[in-house]
């Protein structure tokens, strides 16, 4: 799809119940949602892929009573995605990072590894203890790979919608996820759309000079 298809689609709210994304497109997409980058590094995220009805279902049913509408479109779609945070950075995940850095010659010379690394942990700490806002920080890398991918799945031939109506703490509970250390985050469906159900009316946005100021 191209830029000005892009610019003239509205997000898919229905999705063809008959159709499923290939295996080959969707761990294409996997492996680019696993290149998208982080602050730092520092790989906060991730990522629970729903592919069966069972896997739909459970999250349909856990999206809490508020959110029930959205069932559908979990239901429906071909593949969803749970994007997770971690609610805290402890050691033992940092030494993950660095130690797969190290593994992969990041930084080939050590002493360039260890400057990193200093640096890393000092930036972490900033985000700890002076803004208070390291939760909030790693869901916006979290949102970074969400755009990302989103673009992806266009260049694959593909929709992708993501989803802010659920309770948190409800899904969590239904896949566990609060026990490794993670939360829900943003819900990502994925596939096509439904062709008897498609917005064909103008997408509506303010005017440019509303929008961009030039400096």
């Amino acid at each position: 799809m191209n830029l000005d298809d892009l610019m003239s689609k509205h997000l898919t709210r229905y999705f063809d119940t008959g159709r499923t994304i290939p295996a080959e497109s969707l761990q294409r997409l996997l492996r680019f949602l696993r290149s998208t980058p982080s602050s730092v590094n520092v790989q906060a995220s991730r990522y629970h892929v729903l592919e069966t009805p069972e896997g739909k279902g459970r999250l349909a049913d856990n999206l809490g009573e508020r959110f029930a509408d959205n069932g559908e479109k979990i239901r429906n779609a071909s593949h969803v995605i749970i994007f997770t945070t971690r609610v805290d950075v402890p050691d033992s995940h940092l030494q993950q990072v660095f130690g797969r850095e190290k593994a992969d010659g990041r930084f080939p010379d050590p002493a360039k590894q260890a400057h990193w690394e200093s640096m890393t942990r000092d930036f972490l700490n900033l985000r700890t203890y002076g803004y208070k806002d390291l939760g909030h920080w790693m869901e916006k890398q979290a949102y970074l790979a969400l755009g990302m991918t989103m673009m992806a799945a266009a260049e694959l031939g593909f929709d992708a919608t993501p989803l802010e109506g659920f309770d948190p703490a409800v899904v969590d509970a239904a896949f566990k996820i609060r026990e490794t250390g993670y939360t829900t985050t943003v819900l990502l469906a994925l596939g096509y759309p439904d062709p008897t159900k498609t917005y064909r009316n103008p997408i509506s946005r303010l005017q440019s000079d509303q929008i961009f100021t030039f400096a």
